[in-house]
């Protein structure tokens, strides 16, 4: 083992380089400045480290004083010049892994990511990949780019794979507050690792290699994908009956043992879950093989929005309005309640359909004051409007897509002509539920 990194790791005088200064990267960070590293935060986008710079926080529950408050003291160092990874004991990686147009894993940034760390890489380092991804990627994609330095890997540098587990907008969790699976490419790699961890994770699981722990994280997140499947169907299946879904789960969520709720909604987001399963499927055929559940469990979810915009198209014929024409705001841009974090919202897709129908499109969410560029999503540029009495009034429907705790759902339900409620978010009001339609 390097014994000179593992002293310094114990004494905490290792100096911490996070790639990525995203919703995993940054709060990672806060994890070791709390525990008593100094860090240094990479990003390629200028924007982002101009911010952190400033003392500005661009992510809602990591806070600007704190973030200040690192500047000021010295202990957090953020750049956009990746020339100056060497400067760090460890580099953990924290960049995206999306999916391209036709839905394969797409590691464009891991591997650009391994390339600059090459160009700096030294002895006495250790790297560890966070990104999710499929089984086999630090051992097949990122460890030939690093050996191509020439330097040996569990002799000169180190690596390792800990998969992200962050859930923003969980107040219960936070990064240092979330147990970490640990899998090194080595035994010495994944010593190292755990060590690094346990100073600042309030538990460490050590597993016997990096593809475990990636596996791992792949397994979470298709556990998730295919429960919410589930219960998607049984929705579509319980509203042609007239039976309430939501009710459904609440009484069965009542047994003490053997079942846990999962919830419908109009589709799914996230960084992760509408897109990890798909890595497992892609990994599948390259092993000739076909994950069938995991396959239909994306067909379901993926068909949701269709079926909110269906249900939509039902309720105002009803009222003998058409969809083309009609006024509709989208109550939520974020792709889960009480973030800021617009990644493959299934909001975008509704919108998109709602436009393709010729619906007059309008929305708001106060976590995000204005609808971002985002992959795979053509939408115009739009600013989050004003939740007024008058605005509310003036539109055929409020689709809710997202159910922020701000939103005071007694008064949208008040002043709306119609509420399209796809997350059960005004099941306690109690005036104007004639109003009120589940999709």
């Amino acid at each position: 083992m390097s014994q000179v990194l593992a002293q310094k790791i114990k004494d905490k005088q290792a100096v911490i380089g996070i790639i990525g200064m995203g919703y995993v990267g940054l709060p990672l960070m806060s994890a070791f400045v709390k525990a008593g590293f100094r860090t240094m935060g990479f990003d390629i986008d200028d924007r982002k480290i101009q911010m952190l710079k400033a003392g500005q926080s661009y992510i809602k529950h990591i806070d600007a004083p704190f973030i200040a408050q690192l500047i000021r003291e010295g202990r957090f160092d953020p750049t956009s010049d990746l020339s100056r990874m060497g400067e760090s004991d460890v580099l953990i990686i924290c960049v995206p892994t999306p999916l391209n147009d036709t839905r394969d894993p797409d590691l464009s940034y891991v591997s650009g990511t391994a390339e600059s760390i090459a160009k700096t890489l030294r002895k006495d380092q250790l790297v560890i990949l966070e990104s999710t991804t499929y089984p086999t990627t630090t051992r097949d994609v990122v460890l030939p780019i690093l050996t191509k330095t020439g330097l040996k890997m569990g002799e000169d540098f180190f690596l390792a794979f800990s998969p992200e587990r962050e859930d923003p907008g969980n107040p219960k969790f936070s990064a240092a507050g979330i147990p970490k699976v640990v899998g090194g490419m080595d035994p010495v790699s994944g010593d190292l690792a755990e060590s690094l961890y346990s100073q600042a994770i309030v538990q460490v699981i050590r597993v016997s290699s990096a593809e475990i722990a990636e596996a791992c994280k792949i397994l979470e997140n298709t556990y998730r994908c295919v429960n919410i499947a589930l219960v998607n169907e049984l929705k579509v299946l319980f509203d042609r009956m007239g039976i309430d879904v939501w009710e459904v789960i609440d009484a069965a969520k009542t047994k003490p043992f053997g079942f846990q709720a999962f919830y419908p909604g109009p589709g799914l987001g996230g960084h992760c879950i509408p897109i990890d399963p798909f890595y497992l499927t892609w990994l599948a055929r390259r092993y000739g093989l076909t994950t069938r559940f995991i396959e239909l469990a994306g067909e379901v979810n993926t068909r949701m929005p269709e079926y909110v915009i269906t249900q939509l198209m039902t309720f105002l014929n009803e009222q003998g309005k058409p969809l083309k024409g009609s006024k509709v705001a989208v109550l939520g841009a974020a792709y889960k309640k009480d973030v800021d974090d617009p990644r493959e919202s299934p909001s975008f897709v509704l919108m998109e359909h709602l436009l393709a129908r010729g619906a007059e499109l309008s929305y708001n969410d106060p976590h995000v004051p204005s609808l971002p560029k985002v992959r795979h999503h053509n939408l115009p540029a739009m600013d989050s409007q004003p939740l007024t009495p008058e605005y509310l009034a003036a539109q055929d429907c409020v689709l809710i897509s997202t159910d922020h705790s701000a939103y005071d759902y007694d008064f949208i339900v008040k002043h709306s002509r119609m509420v399209l409620d796809t997350r059960n978010a005004t099941k306690n009001v109690k005036e104007g539920r004639e109003k009120v339609f589940k999709a």
